[in-house]
C-alpha cells in the first residue's frame, strides 16, 4: 500500500525551518514531534537559510557606502542648484 504525501504550505515549513536556525532545535525531536521526514526537514532547512542569505545579500546591495552617499547628495544639491538658476 502507498504511503500519502502530506503537503505542508510554505508558512509552516519556513516555521519549523525557523525552530532549527533561529532557535536551535534539534531537528531529529522535531522530526519525532510533528512526523516529518529528516530529509523534508532539512531540505526546508537549507531553502530557509538560502533566503535567508538572499535577503541579506540584497540589503547589503542597497546600502550606500559614506563615500557613495556623500556623492549622491552632493549630485541631487547641484541638479537642484541647476534647477533653481533655469
Amino acid at each position: 500500500m502507498e504511503k500519502e504525501k502530506k503537503h505542508y504550505d510554505r508558512r509552516f515549513r519556513r516555521y519549523v525551518a525557523k525552530l532549527v536556525v533561529e532557535d536551535g532545535r534539534r531537528p531529529a525531536d522535531l522530526e519525532r514531534e510533528l512526523g516529518i521526514s529528516y530529509s523534508s526537514l532539512m531540505r526546508w532547512v537549507k531553502a530557509y537559510k538560502d533566503e535567508q542569505n538572499e535577503t541579506e545579500k540584497s540589503r547589503q546591495d542597497s546600502l550606500y557606502t559614506a563615500t557613495e552617499y556623500k556623492r549622491q547628495l552632493e549630485m541631487s544639491e547641484k541638479a537642484r542648484r541647476d534647477l533653481a538658476e533655469e
